[in-house]
């Protein structure tokens, strides 16, 4: 058996919320020390962006906060569907784009909103894409980010008695 829980937060490009996911709950990971029980990684249902680096003011908004992202953005493959016990769509769309994948390679798979583990969210809120907007929207969606991170985070520890 796994000891290890494996989690991928999936958004359209990998530039902006997925990768901003993963180093959150990365942090908050570390921050309970629990690194060594996870694996977390970020994906994107389209490879506009592969091979690049984070969006800049994603950078920049959560350095303000000591959180780092470094991550190379890359589309999702079917492998990752069995390898990922959490596979954690940004957005509806992204869900739905996640879930064709799933019904083809494995039915199984866990996809959801990510969203759905903050208790204070309405039901199928998504993460907002603030790749067109301003340096605001990259705050308003870190905290966004770190809310439903955090409910995951105590979501996994009770289910898998961490």
């Amino acid at each position: 058996m796994n000891d290890r829980v494996s989690v991928l937060f999936v958004c359209l490009g990998n530039i902006c919320r997925s990768p901003l996911a993963e180093a959150i709950f990365r942090a908050q990971v570390e921050e309970a020390g629990l690194a060594s029980r996870f694996d977390i990684d970020s994906v994107g249902t389209s490879s506009y962006h592969e091979g690049d680096g984070p969006d800049e003011r994603t950078v920049r908004s959560a350095a303000r906060r000591g959180v780092t992202v470094d991550h190379r953005a890359r589309q999702i493959r079917s492998d990752d569907l069995h390898r990922f016990d959490y596979v954690l769509g940004m957005d509806s769309e992204n869900v739905r784009r996640t879930r064709r994948l799933a019904d083809a390679t494995n039915p199984d798979a866990n996809v959801r909103l990510l969203r759905s583990f903050d208790q204070a969210s309405p039901p199928d809120a998504e993460v907002p894409d603030p790749y067109f907007g301003g340096p605001r929207g990259f705050d308003d969606v870190h905290d966004v980010v770190e809310r439903a991170c955090r409910g995951l985070l105590v979501h996994i520890r009770a289910t898998h008695d961490l």
